[in-house]
């Protein structure tokens, strides 16, 4: 049997401790919310149930759990299709050179690197001066789109760089016109990064506490409503709702990667059909 070095069993370590930070508050939120009915917030447990999880289905005292879900499940969507469509007509855009590429590319970039929280209040400033009512749909949708536009950009940037024109080649060769080169030939080939591109703009907008803290107006998005009631809720339900809410974006994140596995392995027996001429 192969000895393993030194070095190996340190990154192992390292890579341990790593999980363990990384998903250790999750766990431990996960765990704490199977309470018992006289269950805290801290260890050690008071029994097991699902007690916490019938209570969060009661109408609470305090906040709009569902409607703060309903609200990010929608905004979430706005900005994933609004990411999408967005990042792939800039990518196919800066295919090619054109005045002024340089400096557009770098703003485009340039809010990463500006505090998510001096974007929000930028926004709502904004809508304000312009006397425009602050609201989730309308200035926390465009907040979250200058953190979520970037990443789709670059993602679609690195697609586009690596894309071979020949496929774009022949189907003009064939008669095909520029729109319908890019629907049947672009997109179909670029749909799994789109789908990448899709799952970002969700996930990253679902979550996104800071650049709606000041635009979301006066209703809540989820994350909004989950920091209201860590300051009044002195009870495990708030587990319940993070713990069901985790579930929930690990739920999305599989539907997105067995989308991916689907199309692959359509694609992969459209080309095996293809190859024995059927």
């Amino acid at each position: 049997m192969e000895k393993r070095s030194t070095g190996f069993w340190v990154l192992t370590v390292f890579f341990a401790l790593f999980m363990l930070f990384l998903y250790g508050p999750t766990i431990t939120i996960g765990i704490l919310s199977f309470q018992g009915e006289g269950g805290g917030l801290t260890f050690p447990m008071r029994g097991v149930s699902l007690y916490w999880f019938h209570d969060l289905f009661q109408e609470q005292a305090v906040g709009d759990i569902w409607g703060a879900f309903r609200r990010s499940f929608a905004l979430g969507l706005m900005v994933m299709v609004t990411t999408v469509v967005v990042s792939v007509m800039g990518g196919l855009a800066f295919r090619k050179r054109f005045a002024g590429s340089g400096m557009l590319f770098y703003l485009i970039i340039a809010s990463l690197v500006i505090p998510s929280i001096l974007i929000s209040l930028g926004v709502g400033l904004i809508f304000n001066q312009f006397g425009l009512k602050i609201h989730w749909a309308t200035s926390g949708f465009g907040a979250q789109l200058t953190w979520t536009l970037p990443f789709g950009l670059l993602i679609m940037f690195a697609v586009f760089n690596r894309f071979d024109k020949s496929y774009e080649e022949a189907a003009r060769d064939q008669g095909a016109t520029a729109w319908q080169t890019i629907a049947h030939v672009v997109l179909p080939i670029i749909a799994p990064s789109l789908i990448g591109v899709g799952l970002f703009g969700f996930t990253l907008s679902y979550d996104e506490f800071a650049r709606t803290l000041l635009t979301a107006g006066s209703y809540n998005t989820l994350p909004l409503e989950i920091y209201g009631m860590t300051t009044n809720v002195t009870t495990p339900v708030i587990y319940a709702l993070g713990t069901l809410t985790t579930i929930f974006s690990f739920g999305i994140i599989g539907v997105f990667i067995l989308t991916v596995w689907i199309m692959g392995k359509r694609r992969a027996r459209l080309g095996s059909d293809a190859g024995k001429g059927v």
